[in-house]
């Protein structure tokens, strides 16, 4: 019996020691944890002015030809011939086309006659010799004849409305052209040609560069075809109205392209220089992204205690971000030691 009740309170003895030793642990962790929260951490910081700056804003562009066209005549028939093929240059004015000319030909016969008969009555007329009626009669047949041989002699004999390149032919000679579209052209055409000396690059521009770009506004294109190469453009057209879904408006630029080294289709970049302008910027190094969303923010100090800030983030200039919304002027920023921080957490400041 007596043995019992001594192995009873050994145990007993070990149980409440060793609960003391937990108890102690526990205290000297929680003791720990609560050092580590008051713990001030060191930390730079900044305080906010705003810097004059260059907007220079980037676009990217599909190069498009400066001009356009899809040449086919008025009304179907047969190709006579066709002189030219795709990638020929042709000057303004060079027939490309002859389209069948019987048509033309008959025009031209019944042209000639009238043109023969009015200036005979045109003769009798100086001396009275000739009714009123019969001559206006005579002079509207022929001005109408006129207008048709012009009419027929443009769609017989097609000829290039400006300098460019042939960039898609359509038909053979002696085929027969319906007037149908051309699949891969949606329109009805013969063929194709386009203006390169000169190309457009067509950009979308924020809402709030409305009043800044203007007609004649310099832009600097470059392709990644031509590494260093900058192309000098000028905006030659400013759409007048803003897409409500996007809020931007469309600009046109002209691109001047001598040496023929870009092409329509090419991929571009569009730098415009929208003026000088005051900005906030911060070091991008400062911005922490929130984990799991888009969101950004940086950490600045309230009275040596770490707020954070939910902010805006614009362009971006080389080691700099434009910040549109979520800091100030005057505000401290921390831009070293902010990954550590959390909100509310004492600072150190060593500047």
């Amino acid at each position: 019996m007596k043995t019992l009740r001594f192995l009873t309170m050994s145990l007993l003895a070990v149980i409440l020691v060793a609960a003391t030793s937990c108890k102690t642990k526990q205290g000297e962790s929680t003791a720990k944890l609560s050092e580590e929260i008051i713990k001030p951490v060191t930390v730079s910081t900044k305080i906010l002015k705003k810097t004059t700056i260059t907007r220079k804003n980037t676009y990217t562009a599909t190069l498009l030809p400066f001009r356009e066209v899809n040449l086919a005549p008025a009304s179907p028939g047969k190709i006579e011939k066709i002189v030219v093929d795709v990638s020929d240059k042709v000057r303004k004015g060079q027939v490309l086309v002859f389209m069948d000319r019987t048509n033309l030909e008959q025009a031209k016969i019944n042209l000639m006659n009238l043109e023969t008969n009015f200036r005979r009555l045109d003769t009798l007329k100086k001396t009275n010799s000739i009714a009123e009626q019969q001559y206006d009669q005579a002079k509207t047949a022929y001005e109408a004849a006129k207008a048709s041989y012009k009419f027929l002699l443009d769609n017989t004999l097609l000829r290039a409305p400006f300098d460019g390149i042939i960039s898609g032919k359509y038909f053979e000679n002696g085929e027969i052209y319906s007037g149908a579209p051309i699949p891969t052209v949606g329109k009805a055409a013969v063929l194709s040609l386009v203006q390169i000396n000169y190309l457009k690059a067509v950009v979308n521009v924020e809402a709030a560069y409305f009043p800044v770009v203007k007609k004649g506004l310099k832009a600097e294109i470059t392709s990644d075809i031509y590494p260093g190469q900058v192309y000098t453009g000028t905006v030659y057209r400013k759409h007048p109205t803003i897409d409500p879904a996007t809020k931007t408006f469309t600009v046109e630029i002209k691109v001047p392209n001598n040496n023929l080294d870009l092409r329509p289709g090419m991929f571009a970049r569009v730098k415009l220089n929208m003026g000088q302008a005051k900005a906030l910027l911060i070091p991008t190094i400062a911005i922490i992204k929130q984990i799991g969303t888009n969101d950004k923010y940086v950490f600045v100090n309230n009275r040596n205690r770490a707020e954070k800030r939910l902010i805006k983030p614009g362009r971006v200039y080389d080691d700099q971000t434009e910040i549109l919304k979520g800091l100030r002027e005057g505000d401290e920023l921390i831009i070293e030691g902010q990954n550590k921080l959390m909100e509310n957490k004492p600072l150190s400041i060593k500047n």
